[in-house]
């Protein structure tokens, strides 16, 4: 673990990483992990991948933005993709915006850029 890492630690003492403290979305109250939401995307069988970040909302005061890659062949809309993650995750944590994209940003480790991502979004 570094500076930044969230993590758990279970009753039997194993610990394990969250996510980052950075990448955190705190919507309405309620914190949001975004490898939560996107494991939850990444079960939708017409996506091949996809990304979470948190975009300033003035309601909620941050809100959860998707930026989703289709399967080739395979479509989407976003009221179906709200429609799948309504079964798994709660309300504060369902994507608000989703954006389809070819594919999404990596460095040349193959790491997903989320600041790239942010940038738009600003």
């Amino acid at each position: 673990m570094t500076v930044g890492d969230i993590a758990r630690q279970d009753e039997e003492g194993y610990i394990y990483l969250v996510d980052r403290k950075k990448d955190l979305i705190i919507s309405g109250g309620v914190n949001g992990y975004p490898r939560e939401i996107e494991e939850v995307l990444h079960a939708h069988p017409a996506i091949a991948e996809a990304a979470v970040i948190g975009i300033l909302d003035d309601y909620w005061g941050e809100a959860v933005k998707a930026f989703v890659v289709c399967r080739k062949g395979a479509s989407l809309t976003k009221d179906e993709l709200i429609a799948f993650c309504q079964t798994s995750l709660a309300g504060c944590k369902l994507p608000k915006t989703v954006d389809f994209i070819e594919a999404l940003p990596r460095n040349a480790a193959g790491k997903v850029l989320k600041a790239d991502l942010r940038q738009p979004a600003k």
